[in-house]
């Protein structure tokens, strides 16, 4: 009986609303506020390299930013490439790239609004995210406990089966390991990290997200070096796709609508997933919208380099003709074993264990805002939590049950609608922000976010917080 009802969610969440209404969202933000992703690019690299304070009730911007990428840096950016190629064509990856794009100002709205609305829970941490800023700032405590729940569903629990499902599937295929063991030694993983809470999470992706993003990439840039003649007409090929001017690519109506899917799906921007770190940061400079930079350049090395290498990596390899039925893992280890010889399977295996495992605690910290929101975040409710993740790491690598997933989907498909509403209804107070960021910026001066310039705040956010101007 659920069936026709979660399938015909999915076809409403994903078929119009979410395809259109996030494109949409990132040009309203992209123009509202001036082209910042572009204009304000080199900002993005500061907020995260230039932090030099510390505080003990959060983390650092570049922990937040690895933290992010460990949940946005996934199978998608490697099986999910291959897929929108397959079915979209060489121009699915162009507009792949302008969903990140237009995505990376969505990214740092949210993410503003996720700082500023910011709590602390009952150990004195930073808390907050989505469920924090409906319900503070649009004072809809129903709408963000609707979001809280759907997070915990989607990204806390199925969305860490499929992962597990696709390590397991990896390494069954290069190394010959039963399925069964390698869930149970990914749930050993998992819970040796999540265990600590966000800190330790933090800690582990800081360590592990740029080593796997940097040995992806130095990879990538080896096919292109040894095929450097052939880059300059590839790209020319994928623009040329892009708008149906290839007669062997999807179409101008299949690369659109697979890169538009397929990008949204790995950068998350939008989603209402990653402001849930951004909030638990420490920003430096003590402003909002310096948080908010550090996720959108996010969206860009998850889409426009981790993608982009997996893409190029694939095409300049032969390996997709006329008439394949190759497509997601396979194609991308085939692409690998063209470049590197028969170690490419096993590289890709690996670079799925690194980026699934990460996904997983990534995830996971997303779920733990979610529950201190529905004031279940004590140990009790975070050591319910952190078993169901565990247990459905353990299942999701052996077993695979479509209903569970499509529901899955239909709850982030809710989430990530209740998540553009909101911050579409906030967009003036990131306005705001903005301007008053950029300003102090112009002026020579450190940016910091003053209460007292926004009185319409007044009982929305915590002042405790941001009257801090030098914490530690």
């Amino acid at each position: 009986m659920l069936d026709p009802i979660i399938n015909f969610l999915n076809e409403i969440f994903w078929g119009y609303v979410l395809i259109y209404g996030l494109l949409a969202v990132g040009l309203f933000f992209t123009i509202r506020l001036g082209f910042i992703q572009f204009v304000q690019f080199g900002e993005m690299f500061r907020a995260v390299i230039g932090s030099k304070k510390n505080d003990s009730a959060g983390i650092t911007p570049f922990q937040a930013l690895c933290t992010s990428l460990a949940s946005r840096v996934g199978t998608g950016n490697l099986a999910g490439v291959a897929v929108a190629l397959y079915l979209g064509g060489p121009g699915a990856i162009f507009w792949m790239w302008m969903v990140a794009l237009v995505g990376m100002a969505t990214a740092y709205s949210e993410s503003t609004l996720a700082q500023l609305y910011k709590t602390r829970n009952e150990n004195g941490e930073y808390r907050g995210g989505p469920a924090f800023y409906i319900a503070r700032g649009l004072g809809a405590p129903w709408a963000g406990a609707v979001f809280s729940v759907c997070l915990i569903l989607a990204f806390g629990l199925v969305f860490n089966a499929v992962q597990a499902n696709s390590i397991a599937d990896a390494f069954q295929g290069a190394f010959g390991v039963d399925k069964l063991w390698v869930g149970l030694a990914l749930a050993a993983l998992t819970g040796i990290v999540i265990f600590g809470g966000i800190r330790q999470i933090a800690r582990v992706a800081e360590i592990i997200v740029p080593f796997m993003a940097v040995v992806y990439l130095l990879v990538a840039l080896y096919v292109v070096v040894i095929n450097i003649g052939e880059v300059p007409g590839m790209l020319g090929h994928i623009v040329q796709s892009a708008f149906g001017l290839d007669a062997a690519g999807g179409g101008i109506a299949g690369a659109l609508l697979n890169g538009v899917k397929r990008g949204l799906f790995s950068n998350e921007a939008g989603m209402g997933s990653a402001p849930n770190i951004a909030a638990v940061a420490t920003p430096d400079p003590h402003h909002p919208s310096s948080q908010g930079f550090v996720q959108a350049l996010g969206v860009f090395i998850d889409t426009i380099l981790i993608c982009t290498a997996t893409a190029l990596m694939i095409l300049l390899s032969g390996v997709m003709v006329p008439g394949s039925e190759l497509t997601g893992t396979p194609l991308t280890q085939a692409a690998m074993s063209v470049h590197i010889g028969g170690a490419g399977q096993y590289f890709i295996a690996i670079a799925i264990l690194f980026f699934a495992f990460t996904s997983i605690i990534g995830n996971y910290s997303y779920a733990e805002n979610a529950m201190v929101f529905l004031r279940l975040g004590n140990r009790t409710g975070l050591a319910v939590l952190r078993v169901g993740v565990l247990a459905m790491v353990v299942w999701g690598a052996f077993e695979s049950v479509a209903t569970v997933f499509n529901a899955a989907d239909a709850s982030m498909g809710l989430m990530a609608s209740v998540n553009l509403i909101a911050i579409v209804l906030l967009s003036g107070t990131v306005v705001k922000l903005t301007r008053d960021y950029r300003a102090q910026r112009k002026a020579g001066k450190e940016p910091l976010f003053h209460a007292a310039d926004y009185p319409e705040l007044s009982g929305k956010i915590d002042q405790s917080i941001w009257n801090r101007h030098d914490p530690g």
